[in-house]
């Protein structure tokens, strides 16, 4: 890809995987081991069993073989997978979401709980349907086609509900992938893949359909980027490791960051509103890309959300007791040229509500889902992807200035955008200016993924790279095949 060479691809992922926590050195494999991935060994480099590895590059490897075993099989083999994926994350949901909670210490366990478990309605094979033209001079068959490896980047604040998500739409479509996760949540992605490849193994015979990375790393990062073996990269992170894989010079398919505004005006439910905002900015204490970071609410009806807020359960803190809270949820680094720029922190990231109150010097109950306080458009808990339970309302005069404020906060990501309102100009001007992949009417984030509203669920969305929510169909190659002659019977 032209512009980045060699040493600037590595300076951003260095920049990216060394802000991750919990990285640790890989075992290397003892020169004299002459084990085969997926063969056991007693040097205790671990080559390679039931998809797990330390080295990304027989990760890769034993992802193409699992692939070309895939192929044959046909899409009874590639139905079978998934069926193998839901059922584990509907059976598994309690011990998964404990364990991922436990190892990355963010967000709540009612929800990844749940996360599990709508794993069951993201679409697998019926979501690929041949299309046949057939005429006077012949037959046309357009078909989806694999890739053949995925390389898979997954983020800490969805483990395994992005593998399990990615492994259904990618077998799906008949690929395998590799998955380089994020250092902090590697552990319980690790224990999710060796259990979704051994029942594979015991169901279809194949046993690295999903190779992972164990002790992921930065060179494990580079090595899939540049591995033969890796013919796709999906990406799910932040605008650092996004830009890296698009740097790589593969194809890739880029969920990247997002900061998704609301707008209430003065037609609004604003019970309602007040309610969804709680529901989808509190879900998993923030952590979602497409969840409600800021709310931009016209002066008529200012007060009143406020006092809808509160009475749907969520705690106001006054200005002083918000930035007591900014002093801990920023601090500024520099850039070695005298400018500095916020960043946050990473230990409060995810934290309860009840923990974010306790650094604002205030106790709220612990069953808190959320707090929330009057900033203007400026502050850094509208300007950041903050990700913690605390939602900024601001007040503007009218619906052209709510909009203009929502715009500018999204920074253009084009990701997430709500709006409460029963004017239908209103809804109209904002879907037309905000040009999201997501935009919500009249109810909460999550109802852009089919969770109270229509439609299926996926998490990866392809903001970035412009394929949107991600389906089976997103990770296929279109190939048309055609007959020429006349070969019509009517």
């Amino acid at each position: 890809m032209q512009g980045f060479d060699e040493s600037t691809i590595r300076d951003v992922v260095q920049s990216v995987l060394g802000q991750l926590n919990g990285e640790a050195a890989p075992v290397a494999p003892a020169e004299s081991c002459t084990a085969k991935p997926g063969e056991s060994c007693g040097c205790g480099c671990r080559k390679g069993k039931f998809g797990v590895f330390q080295d990304a590059a027989e990760a890769a490897a034993a992802a193409k073989d699992a692939f070309l075993q895939l192929k044959p099989k046909g899409f009874a083999a590639r139905a079978k997978v998934i069926e193998i994926v839901k059922g584990l994350c509907s059976a598994k949901a309690e011990e998964w979401g404990k364990l991922e909670l436990d190892e990355t210490k963010i967000g709540r366990i009612e929800h990844k709980i749940e996360k599990l478990q709508v794993i069951s309605g993201i679409p697998g094979v019926e979501w690929l349907k041949p299309m046949g033209f057939s005429g006077d001079h012949g037959i046309s068959m357009e078909e989806n086609a694999p890739w053949g490896v995925i390389g898979a980047i997954t983020p800490v604040t969805h483990s395994i509900p992005t593998i399990a998500g990615n492994i259904i739409n990618m077998v799906a479509a008949g690929n395998a992938l590799v998955v380089n996760p994020h250092p902090g949540g590697a552990k319980c992605a690790t224990i999710a893949v060796r259990a979704f490849n051994e029942a594979i193994a015991r169901e279809i015979g194949i046993e690295n359909l999903v190779s992972i990375v164990e002790t992921p790393t930065l060179e494990s990062f580079d090595a899939l980027c540049k591995s033969e073996h890796v013919d796709l990269l999906c990406v799910t992170g932040g605008p650092g490791v996004v830009k890296a894989a698009m740097a790589s010079g593969k194809r890739a398919i880029c969920a990247g960051p997002g900061n998704p505004p609301v707008v209430v005006d003065e037609t609004a439910d604003l019970a309602k509103a007040a309610r969804d905002v709680i529901l989808g900015g509190g879900y998993d204490n923030n952590l979602l890309c497409i969840g409600e970071k800021q709310v931009f609410v016209l002066d008529a009806v200012y007060s009143k959300f406020l006092d809808a807020m509160e009475r749907a359960g969520a705690a106001k803190l006054n200005s002083r007791q918000i930035e007591a809270l900014s002093s801990h949820a920023f601090t500024s680094s520099g850039d070695g040229g005298g400018c500095s720029k916020p960043v946050l922190n990473r230990d409060i990231i995810g934290a309860d509500a009840s923990t974010l109150a306790s650094r604002a010097g205030v106790s709220v109950p612990e069953q808190t889902m959320m707090l929330f306080g009057e900033t203007d458009a400026e502050h850094l808990f509208v300007e950041e992807e903050q990700m913690m339970p605390f939602m900024p309302i601001i007040r503007v005069r009218d619906i052209g200035e709510a909009i203009a404020a929502a715009k500018k906060s999204e920074h253009g990501y084009g990701h997430s955008a709500m709006i409460h309102s029963l004017n239908v100009a209103n809804l109209t001007e904002m879907g037309r200016e905000m040009d999201t992949t997501l935009f919500v009417k009249n109810g909460p984030c999550l109802a852009g993924l089919g969770s109270g509203g229509e439609g299926y669920g996926s998490f990866s969305i392809a903001t970035t790279t412009g394929e949107g929510i991600t389906t089976p169909k997103t990770f296929t190659r279109f190939r048309r095949c055609v007959m020429v002659d006349n070969l019509s019977i009517l």
